[in-house]
């Protein structure tokens, strides 16, 4: 799965625990572990925190693209 090989890569980049990560994006920290471990789907509004807070797209996250940067 790309998506949970990426979101745990962000979260590792940042030095950051998956508890930390989980409280800033505003998920509990079960659901943030679950997307890392088993790439479980999640909601729209909450992939959108994701890439926000993690400053990436969305279309990059879900492996559309290999350009992290975000189209403005």
């Amino acid at each position: 799965m790309i998506f949970n090989d990426r979101l745990k890569m962000l979260r590792d980049e940042q030095s950051a625990t998956q508890a930390t990560a989980a409280k800033e994006i505003g998920i509990p920290p079960r659901t943030y572990q679950r997307l890392e471990m088993d790439g479980c789907k999640t909601h729209y509004d909450t992939l959108l925190k994701i890439a926000d807070y993690y400053d990436v797209s969305v279309d990059w996250l879900m492996g559309r693209t290999d350009k992290r940067e975000i189209n403005r």
